[in-house]
């Protein structure tokens, strides 16, 4: 009891010093100065001899502007700022919290870390060009900005940006556009007659008026087609231009040139054969050789001219059937007969009976509009001598004819062939049995036919379908 008396004194001067200085003692913090950020560390000091576990207000008192400290003390609700109370520090609406978000009171009469509540602003938003915007408070989080364009523009974009809790601006900066095309307008349509024995009319006109509804500058005139002074050929021909104004925006506008020429009745290709003509074909001026398919002959006039009564010269002539000549001394000269003209087929077979040999020439026999299309003839060498025969449809050959064939093709007596010779009387393919018209019609379609042959193969199409 006696050393009770003794203390209790001590601690009353104590409390009294601390309720009423302004100044904390050892805590670091003033009431009176303004608030700060600055955290303070400093090593304990030793531990008093009083018992400052009783002392309701070690630390000093938390006072966060714009802000507030939830604080948990473990001797109750009354001891906010006493030795081991620890506190979390939050801010209200529209401030950031800087520095540590929980503190603690520790024997040294300092919290642990101190913060401050920072207001979040945006930056400033940058002009729009040809526009402006109003915001409801300035760069404050929350505030609205509107945008709005100048007349006769449009805004594309984010129409409102809001100021967000990070400190960025909601959407994406928009812009002002001018959206309305100038005028433009081109010259008349027109129409042209060509002159005799040309295909094409030289026409000139004027550039289109352009004008810009909104700053009356024009940025480019874009023409697509010829230029004026141009040749152009018969028929009709759309001559477009296209403006674009400062703001990138468009008008177009077109018109037509019509050119027509002085023609002759188009002439039919000859049974046979067909036609090959300068210019349009058969335009004023124009001149059209008559041609005949390997194995035909032209009977008659080659050449025929359009004049200018529209008419043409002369009359058509006809392709008739080339003439075999079997009466020849040397298989060179009858092959000759068919140089660029015809492709052979040369059969061998060892006697009639051969069944390679009757195989091959029934699937001939039902592909001959095939064969004659490609303008294929076979030859047929069959047999032994001194009883075997060699053949060109109804035409027969002599035995020294079939001999040089053989030796000058290396065709052999004893088993089926067939060689097939292109129109140079070159050896492009043999085979040792029979070989079926559609794998022989895709050969020569694909590696035998002249650009002349492939042409007309695809202007006529295939009549055998």
């Amino acid at each position: 009891p006696g050393m009770a008396q003794e203390t209790a004194p001590v601690l009353l001067v104590v409390l009294a010093r601390l309720v009423s200085s302004t100044w904390h003692e050892g805590s670091g913090y003033y009431t009176a100065e303004s608030y700060t950020n600055e955290v303070y560390v400093e090593e304990a000091p030793p531990e008093p001899a009083l018992d400052y576990r009783r002392v309701p207000q070690w630390c000093a008192t938390l006072n966060i502007h714009r802000g507030e400290a939830t604080c948990y003390s473990p001797r109750g609700g009354s001891y906010r700022s006493s030795l081991g109370t620890r506190c979390e520090l939050s801010c209200t609406r529209g401030y950031r919290l800087v520095g540590p978000s929980t503190i603690q009171c520790l024997p040294n009469r300092h919290w642990s870390g101190m913060a401050y509540c920072r207001q979040i602003r945006c930056h400033v938003l940058p002009a729009v060009l040809r526009g402006s915007y109003v915001c409801s408070d300035g760069v404050q989080m929350d505030s609205r900005c509107d945008y709005t364009c100048l007349p006769g523009y449009q805004l594309e974009g984010d129409r409102r940006r809001v100021c967000m809790e990070d400190g960025r601006w909601s959407g994406s900066e928009p812009i002002c556009v001018d959206l309305e095309p100038p005028k433009i307008r081109c010259p008349d349509s027109r129409e042209r007659i060509a002159e005799p024995g040309k295909l094409t009319a030289t026409v000139y006109w004027d550039p289109p008026r352009v004008k810009d509804s909104a700053d009356g500058i024009i940025k480019r005139v874009m023409l697509r087609g010829p230029e004026p002074g141009s040749e152009f050929p018969e028929g009709e021909h759309v001559i477009r231009y296209t403006a674009h104004d400062q703001a990138y925006n468009r008008a177009s506008c077109k018109f037509s040139i019509r050119v027509q020429v002085r023609r002759c009745p188009v002439l039919k290709p000859p049974q046979n054969g067909y036609l090959s003509c300068t210019s349009d074909g058969n335009n004023y001026g124009a001149t059209c050789e008559y041609l005949c398919d390997g194995g035909y002959e032209r009977q008659g006039t080659s050449l025929r001219v359009c004049q200018s009564t529209q008419q043409w010269t002369g009359s058509q002539p006809l392709c008739a059937p080339m003439q075999i000549n079997t009466a020849v001394n040397s298989a060179a000269s009858l092959l000759d007969q068919f140089l660029e003209k015809r492709r052979l087929l040369v059969i061998s077979a060892p006697d009639p009976s051969n069944r390679y040999y009757k195989m091959q020439i029934s699937m001939l026999q039902q592909a001959a509009c095939g064969l004659d299309l490609r303008h294929i003839t076979t030859i047929e060498l069959v047999g032994q001598p001194p009883h075997e025969v060699g053949r060109i449809r109804e035409h027969q050959l002599s035995l020294g004819i079939i001999e040089e064939l053989r030796q000058f093709l290396l065709l052999s007596r004893s088993h089926f062939s067939a060689v097939l010779l292109d129109k140079a009387g070159t050896d492009r393919e043999r085979y040792i049995s029979p070989v079926n018209p559609d794998e022989l019609f895709v050969f020569i379609d694909t590696y035998l036919l002249s650009e002349r042959e492939a042409a007309r193969r695809a202007h006529s199409g295939d009549p055998c379908e």
